[in-house]
This record gives structure tokens, sequence and C-alpha cells, in this order.
């Protein structure tokens, strides 16, 4: 009886410790994966934040850039003193800012009322706007529509044709349908109306979605070069990316011509024009990271 316990004990002490080791294996391979996605996400920023704070005859020295081995700046000083760098930064902070305001107005009130599940034919109208997001009408019958209305070689063909988005719709409609409805149902008893219901009970607590949805409006925004390339002509509203993008072909254009100094030329000009572009995003994600998990999740996730 007892060298039956014996071996039993004996037993489970062995699966015990065969599944630690295994644990400790897969912790081991999913850290050194970790690092390694880590690694090659962070590198291109980081060889652009080196590049663009070399020499050029230090960025010539070697093909793999850890650390500048000899630091300049003028590549950013050469960037900030041209003019057309900052009328493109305006229109890039126009476009971002009251496109982002456009898109968080609609799409707040078409997520609340489609929350409603009261509302007849809400179905339909959700198959409607997720059918939208399957199939497009495609790039030449938007150009057509865009030009029609006249917004052609104007800032606004670039905020509203994308005024809603219908990922982030369904964000936050699921998010506003998990909320409580006594809460509406109280603030109605109240005497408050639907607006008032929307804009002083649902928006404040709804901050976590509403700042991830920001978010990606104006990334997108910020980040937009194909509807620029579509609808802008004249070069005094080009966006920031347009800029870069002419910036970069004129500049090895002159190189290859021999009508510029060699360094305002080189790579790292162009590496410093690239970081003053992703400077604005890069300050602003920090205040919303910590909205940014909880607004995907709890406006995914239906409980």
């Amino acid at each position: 009886m007892k060298m039956t316990l014996l071996k039993k004990k004996k037993k489970g002490q062995e699966g015990h410790v065969s599944h630690s080791i295994g644990s400790r294996i897969f912790e081991a391979v999913n850290l050194f994966l970790l690092i390694l996605l880590g690694f090659v996400t962070l590198y291109p920023f980081w060889d652009c934040l080196v590049v663009s704070a070399s020499s050029l005859k230090s960025y010539l020295s070697t093909s793999i850039h850890l650390w500048p081995s000899e630091w300049s700046f003028e590549g950013y000083a050469y960037m900030l003193k041209n003019e057309s760098l900052w009328t493109s930064y305006a229109n890039s902070i126009f476009i971002t800012v009251i496109g982002t305001l456009i898109n968080m107005l609609i799409t707040i009130m078409a997520a609340y009322v489609l929350s409603k599940k009261e509302l007849k034919g809400h179905r339909i109208l959700m198959f409607l706007a997720v059918f939208t997001m399957m199939f497009t009408g495609g790039i030449i019958p938007t150009y057509i529509v865009v030009k029609d209305l006249g917004l052609m070689n104007s800032l606004w063909s670039m905020i509203l044709p994308s005024a809603i988005n219908t990922y982030n719709l369904i964000i936050l409609r699921n998010f506003f349908a998990d909320l409580p409805s006594e809460l509406e149902e109280a603030a109605l008893l109240d005497g408050c109306t639907e607006i008032g219901v929307l804009f002083r009970i649902m928006l404040p607590i709804s901050k976590p979605a509403v700042t991830t949805v920001a978010l990606f409006y104006a990334v997108d925004h910020w980040n937009d070069f194909f509807s620029a390339i579509m609808y802008i002509n004249s070069r005094a509203k080009w966006p920031l990316q347009l800029f870069l993008r002419s910036m970069l072909f004129e500049s090895d254009a002159a190189y290859s011509s021999g009508g510029e100094s060699l360094f305002l030329l080189g790579q790292p000009m162009k590496m410093a024009a690239v970081m003053l572009a992703i400077i604005p995003i890069m300050c602003a994600y920090p205040f919303f990271q910590k909205y940014f998990t909880k607004g995907v999740l709890t406006g995914a996730v239906k409980g």
C-alpha cells in the first residue's frame, strides 16, 4: 500500500516537473519572439532617428546605424528653414483637427442611434453600414463624386469623403449598447432631452472608446497620402505627406544634376524630414495611450 502511494506521488511530482519545464520553455520562446518582434518594429524608427542626427560622412561610413559616429543637426536646420514645410504642416493640422471633429460628431451620433435596440430597422441599417465596409464603390466613382461636388484641389476633399468609418462606428455602437439603459431612463425622467443624454451622460462615461476612435481618425488624417495624390494639385495646399514625397524626389533629381551641396541632398536630410513628420503623433499618443486598450476591448467585446 505504501509502495503504491509512493509511486503515485512520484509520478505526480514528475508530471509537475515536466509541466513546469514545458511552461518555462514556452515562456522563453514567447519572450524571445516578443523581443525579436519589438526589435524588428523599432529598429527602422531608430535607424531613421540615428541617420537624421548624423553627418553625411558618418552615414556613408557604415550600412548599419546604431549610434551616430559624428553628430550633426544640419538636416533639421535646413528643413526648419523651408517655408513650404510650415505651409504643409498647417494644411495637415487643419485636415487632422477639423477632419477628426467632423468624424467624431457624425460617428458618435450614428453610433448612439444604432445602439438603440428599440429602433425599427436598426439591424438593416447596421447591415448596410457593414456592407459598405466590405464592398466600396472604387477609386473612379469616388473621384467622380468629389469632382462633381467641386471639391477638387480643396482640403475638404480629404475630409468629407471619409467623414465616417464603419469600423469605428461599430466600436462606438457596441460601447453605447453595453452601457446600462437605467442611466438614460433616469436622465429622461429628470427632464433631459435625447441630445442632453448623449452629450451630458453617455459621452463623459464613454471617454475610453471616444478617445480611441478619435486617435484612429487623427492618425488616418495625418498619414493620408493617397487622397492628396488624387485630389490636390496646388503646391500651396499640399499636406505634409505630399511635401515629403516631393522633397525626396526633387532632392534626388537635384543631386543627380549637381545643383546643390552633397550634404543637403543626402540621406540625413531625408530622415530629418521624416522625423519632423511623425513627431506630432508621437507626442500626442502618450496622452491617449491609457484609454487606447480599454476603449478597443470594451467596444469590441460583447458581455
